[in-house]
């Protein structure tokens, strides 16, 4: 009878150490998933709306030949209406990270402007925020 309740014992010790582990399994990968979306890891920027398709190419060829072509491209947009947030801060965000080494100043100027037109319920927030600590 003892080996029979030490048996039992040991068996009820192992399946609550084994829901234990499962449940912190799932734990952990639910805060993996929640960093990433915090991060903004899971979202396109290619998917973003505010950028017509006739201005796409322009853009990635300025993104390709380096900050000064990219301004220029940004500086174009403005007189175009139907480029708009989000895809347009995006863009904006990666000129500031592109002349962060150069001009400091500039880049921490167009993030305060960018934050400064973006709610908080805006799909490039989470990149605002990742950016914070390096422009604010």
């Amino acid at each position: 009878m003892k080996t029979l309740i030490a048996l039992l014992i040991v068996l009820v010790v192992g399946i609550g150490a084994y829901k234990i582990y499962e449940h912190w399994n799932v734990v952990k990968e639910r805060g993996i998933l929640e960093q990433k979306a915090a991060a903004g890891a899971d979202i396109d920027p290619e998917t973003l709306p505010g950028m017509p398709w006739q201005l796409i190419v322009k853009m990635r060829e300025a993104q390709q030949a380096g900050p000064e072509r990219l301004k220029l491209f940004l500086d174009e947009c403005t007189r175009f209406p139907d480029v708009k947030d989000p895809r347009l801060a995006w863009v904006q965000l990666d000129y500031a990270v592109l002349v962060s080494n150069k001009d400091p100043v500039e880049a921490k100027k167009i993030y305060a402007e960018v934050k400064k037109r973006t709610p908080p319920d805006s799909p490039i927030w989470p990149r605002l925020r990742q950016l914070a600590k390096t422009y604010e």
